[in-house]
């Protein structure tokens, strides 16, 4: 709608109208708040609409940084379960779930993990991941049949943006039932939200660019401290060396490359060196590291 038309447009109804009058679960939420900055989106040049979303971002990163503690400790909480034999697993709907999805599925590549250690539940299933399951994440029943497939030491991360997810409450409920420990992310602070999780990571994002488009900042203040949650817990579990992946799995030439490129770096070796103790290794980085700093064979390398 052009600025001139929409300005001879018939005024709204009064907020006063009955539709103003009626409340649901998710209206007092600020994840569905209107933002004011950005209440004249329709009539705004590209350029400007750009700018503003990237704003928004980044404020949505610093009020991530806020919520540092409490990502710490789901960090000290992933890498608990991990080291116990527990696994870490991210559950939620939307983009939520397919954000844990994302975050489960690059551990391995990059931390060497097992794919059964770290996985991603998502409403709807599987296929929801690519296509939208409309009304998955209503359903509570498959929150708790998920959560009951959980075992002893593992670890319930709930993603949701919005924190009323019914899908994801149920499960964190029945987990928690259960004696496992809980984490919930959300970027709807509110009242009472302690009583859902043990950890609770509630990121003030506030109100959208586009008005209850979660996928946007609160989207990607969700993936910083995801981001944060798992690159902190494999650092404790002993999978960098420094600042480098001595992990990471060689699945693309790319990787191959780095793989390299860190044994070089942390083995102080020349690259044709690093190439042939990869080989010995296995492609084991961590011990083509240890052969090269200790002299050692493979077998005591891995030792």
């Amino acid at each position: 709608m052009s600025a001139r038309r929409r300005r001879s447009a018939p005024a709204l109804p009064s907020r006063r109208g009955r539709a103003a009058r009626v409340s649901s679960t998710w209206a007092g939420l600020p994840t569905e708040s209107r933002n004011p900055r950005s209440a004249a989106l329709d009539t705004l040049s590209t350029p400007r609409v750009v700018d503003l979303l990237l704003d928004e971002d980044r404020r949505a990163l610093v009020a991530a940084a806020g919520q540092k503690a409490a990502i710490a400790r789901a960090a000290v909480a992933a890498a608990d379960a991990l080291r116990r034999g527990g696994r870490v697993v991210f559950l939620g709907a939307g983009t939520s779930g397919r954000l844990g999805v994302l975050e489960a599925s690059e551990c391995p590549p990059t931390f060497g993990t097992d794919p059964e250690t770290i996985r991603g539940v998502m409403a709807g299933g599987e296929g929801a991941v690519f296509r939208a399951v409309e009304g998955a994440e209503d359903r509570a029943e498959d929150g708790r049949d998920e959560a009951s497939r959980l075992r002893k030491g593992d670890l319930l991360i709930g993603v949701s943006a919005s924190s009323v997810t019914p899908f994801v409450k149920a499960a964190l409920e029945t987990a928690r039932a259960r004696g496992l420990k809980t984490v919930l992310v959300t970027c709807a602070p509110r009242p009472g939200l302690r009583t859902l999780a043990d950890i609770v990571v509630a990121i003030r994002t506030g109100p959208e660019v586009l008005t209850g488009s979660t996928r946007l900042k609160a989207g990607s203040a969700t993936k910083a401290a995801l981001n944060a949650i798992t690159t902190a817990a494999m650092v404790r579990l002993g999978k960098a060396y420094g600042n480098l992946m001595v992990d990471l799995r060689q699945g693309s030439a790319k990787l191959r490359d780095r793989a390299r490129r860190i044994v070089v770096a942390a083995g102080e070796v020349p690259p044709e060196r690093a190439e042939a103790l990869l080989a010995e290794a296995g492609g084991e980085v961590k011990t083509a590291i240890v052969m090269a700093r200790l002299g050692l064979s493979p077998e005591e390398a891995r030792r």
